[in-house]
């Protein structure tokens, strides 16, 4: 067997957004559902457990330092607040229109958060795939008449919290070993979960809408939490391996799962979920979703390519990059000064 495929971030973020993508259509339907409806008791338990990346620790796992652990506990803070915002959105819109917007915004503010932060934002030679999953994005996006006033505010904010995780956490792994990033980052998302509980009226809703829901329904959130948990695991896995907006612009696989999700339940099962799925409607989603998948053919040819030259390395440059990546001291002072000089 090829264990090279494992290091290969574009098909770590092709199988993470697939993931993530069936994991959304099923969200949209528990949201409906009165049991599940409750925003804050959603992503209290998505955040709480967070925990478990604990479990990862025998793997690998090395303290990165005081600089880094903080950095990554807070970015796992921030996280949390990425996804009460990314979720309030998708409970406030349609499944596919809500989330297609995020998938013409998300890699933008990634991409324009990384630019002061990280050598190659974009990842080399990857800029045409780029191009075509955000403008497959922004097509999903305006083949649907928006309730823009409605979920736009949530859009625009979710898509800029989930740029600053995923930059942020790029540099943590730049630093360090994916392992050790990712322990304080689940660590802080854990933290940021118990935080919500100060709140009252979220302590109480968060209580009350847990004991109130079905066993069913509780079943079936775990489940969906479980398929959303590995998603989001190995996302963070494919941007320790490559540009977190080149990542998230493979977003646009999501959407495209979605679009056919939503599409398949509104027609079959009507009573879980009914969307729009007429006219130029129609037409705009699948123009949109032929964009997506020439940009993810596209990538897929630039990372065989880069893959081919890898291999025709010495093996000793192949062996001393790690090391020489784990030897890299982290300056929090060193990257704030760069921030401030982009500005």
């Amino acid at each position: 067997m090829d264990w090279g495929v494992f290091h290969n971030g574009i098909l770590i973020a092709i199988i993470a957004h697939g993931l993530i993508g069936i994991s959304l259509v099923w969200d949209k339907v528990l949201l409906k559902q009165p049991q599940t409806k409750n925003l804050a008791s959603y992503v209290f338990w998505l955040g709480f457990i967070s925990v478990f990346g604990l479990c990862l620790i025998p793997f690998g796992y090395t303290f990165p330092g005081w600089g880094l652990a903080s950095l990554a506990f807070a970015t796992g803070v921030v996280h949390l607040v990425a996804n009460f915002l990314y979720y309030g959105a998708l409970k406030k819109g349609e499944a596919s229109e809500t989330l297609a917007m995020m998938g013409g915004f998300s890699p933008v503010l990634t991409a324009l958060i990384g630019i002061p932060l990280l050598a190659q934002p974009l990842g080399k030679g990857n800029l045409a795939g780029f191009i075509l999953m955000v403008s497959g994005g922004f097509v999903m996006f305006f083949s649907e008449k928006l309730a823009l006033r409605q979920v736009m505010s949530w859009v625009i904010s979710a898509s800029a919290t989930f740029g600053l995780v995923n930059v942020l956490e790029k540099v943590v792994f730049d630093h360090t070993n994916f392992v050790s990033g990712y322990v304080f980052f689940t660590v802080g998302t854990f933290v940021g979960a118990l935080l919500m509980l100060l709140y009252p009226a979220w302590r109480r809703d968060i209580f009350t809408h847990s004991e109130e829901a079905s066993p069913r329904s509780k079943t079936w959130y775990m489940v969906n939490r479980f398929m959303a948990g590995v998603g989001s695991f190995l996302i963070f896995y494919a941007i320790s391996l490559t540009s977190p907006a080149l990542v998230e612009s493979i977003t646009g696989l999501r959407y495209v799962i979605i679009f056919l999700g939503a599409y398949w339940i509104t027609r079959w099962r009507p009573n879980w979920l009914r969307e729009n799925f007429t006219g130029l409607t129609l037409i705009g989603k699948s123009a949109a979703t032929a964009l997506v998948v020439a940009g993810l053919v596209l990538l897929g040819l630039n990372s065989r390519e880069a893959n081919q030259s890898a291999s025709n390395a010495t093996p000793q440059a192949t062996t001393d990059a790690p090391s020489q990546r784990c030897q890299v001291t982290f300056s929090p002072k060193r990257y704030l000064a760069r921030i401030v000089s982009s500005i």
